[in-house]
């Protein structure tokens, strides 16, 4: 077996990739454009914890992660817990953690409670995803549960996730969301979720650390500004110079990859520019106190910037981060958004009184730090008849795709994207053995 193989990209897809190929002997060389390893999965330090860019967590039916931890020796890192969920509608907060919770969801007539709560296990018995493909979520949404259940729920969350895509928004991708949330309950119908201590990075770096072990290379500060095929392979360029390989597989959002092709020669990109997505703005807040009393709380108020109040602390303890209480606030908007371009300042200074709505009681000087994060390349738009959406596995022979993109009919994740990695090293395995 000969040929190095580079990856593009040290998120979890080109982790898993160069952690299966460099165990069976294959150089393996990531080339990560940012410092770190791990992508959208990157920590920052604060007053000596490590700490998640963007908020995390698994479900307990995540399988593809669980196995990769376990192969890594660090099981013992996981952490299982019941959550707590809730829902900001008309100026008030409603608990939503439990079949009890939903019996008493006072936004909601009681019938539309019921079909609410039947809109789980509806979604679950629905054995064949591609009868979804050509219906929008709003319109399977509306059949499912009803008018009011749409207008309350479903609407104001469409809306603020995908904004000026929620009415193309295919009704698979919400199918998916509501399947997976009904399989990580407990006996007694709660949310149970799993945490990494030390962090979703630590994980990546205990990744890239068994990697390095094994004879693989990783390169941080490496952004890949060019892919050239010539004859034997394939060679990517950057402001560090030059790397070759007979394989290629690149992890970034296929229009960064269909730039690089680009500026390498290549003309016929248009398949890689198919897919629109969206950016991810992210208020991280270090409190000196709780903010409430939910882990996630699902906003559906039109009025409020973010579509999610995620208090990780009501996850994983404060004691974890010195006593600090984390607050995280997201919303996903496109890049041309004003919210996106603000100063960090701007920013907290523009969700200070939106969360004094919500949370009556809270004063800025509660915030003892605050970090803002952005993510250009956060979300794939999933849209009608996806399938014919995404771009091919393998554009070009020995250049393979394992984006974001290509994880369907399930949603992006960190659990998917090992997946993901360890089905394309799987094919590469395939093709240089065969070769």
């Amino acid at each position: 077996m000969t040929g190095r193989v580079l990856i593009i990209g040290a998120g979890f897809t080109g982790l898993a990739a160069a952690f299966d190929l460099a165990r069976q002997g294959v150089p393996v060389s990531v080339l990560e454009a940012d410092a770190h390893v791990g992508g959208l999965a990157g920590a920052f330090d604060t007053k000596g914890e490590r700490l998640d860019r963007f908020y995390h967590h698994w479900f307990t039916s995540d399988r593809e992660i669980m196995r990769l931890v376990e192969e890594l020796g660090l099981a013992a890192d996981i952490t299982l817990r019941a959550t707590a969920t809730g829902v900001w509608y008309n100026n008030s907060l409603f608990r939503l953690s439990s079949p009890l919770d939903l019996l008493r969801f006072g936004a909601l007539p009681f019938l539309d409670r019921i079909r609410l709560g039947l809109m789980i296990p509806r979604a679950r018995a629905v054995k064949d995803w591609r009868a979804l493909e050509g219906v929008t979520a709003a319109d399977w949404l509306r059949r499912l549960g009803g008018e009011r259940v749409w207008r309350v729920m479903w609407e104001p969350l469409l809306q603020g996730k995908f904004g000026p895509y929620a009415e193309t928004v295919s009704a698979v991708w919400f199918w998916n969301k509501l399947k997976l949330r009904g399989g990580s309950r407990g006996k007694g119908g709660e949310e149970r979720l799993a945490y990494f201590k030390g962090s979703f990075a630590r994980l990546a770096e205990e990744t890239a650390a068994a990697i390095r072990s094994a004879g693989g290379e990783i390169r941080t500060d490496f952004p890949v500004s060019e892919l050239r095929q010539v004859d034997g392979g394939w060679i990517a360029r950057g402001p560090w110079g030059e790397a070759t390989g007979t394989t290629v597989i690149a992890t970034p959002a296929p229009a960064l990859v269909a730039d690089m092709l680009e500026c390498g020669g290549q003309t016929d990109t248009a398949a890689l520019r198919r897919i629109p997505y969206l950016a991810n703005l992210c208020l991280v807040l270090e409190l000196d106190r709780p903010l409430g009393s939910t882990y996630w709380t699902n906003v559906n108020d039109p009025g409020f910037p973010y579509v999610g109040v995620i208090e990780h602390t009501n996850f994983e303890d404060a004691s974890s981060y010195g006593g600090r209480h984390i607050v995280y606030l997201s919303k996903y908007l496109p890049e041309t958004d004003a919210l996106y371009a603000m100063s960090d300042e701007e920013v907290m200074a523009f969700s200070v009184p939106h969360l004094q709505r919500m949370f009556p009681a809270f004063r800025r000087d509660w915030v003892q730090e605050f970090h803002v994060w952005r993510a250009r390349w956060a979300q794939p738009v999933v849209e009608r008849h996806y399938s014919a959406l995404i771009p091919p596995d393998q554009p070009l022979p020995g250049l393979h795709l394992a984006s974001m993109a290509q994880i369907y009919p399930e949603d992006r994740g960190t659990n998917h994207a090992v997946r993901e990695g360890r089905k394309v090293a799987a094919r590469v395995l395939e093709n240089l053995t065969r070769g």
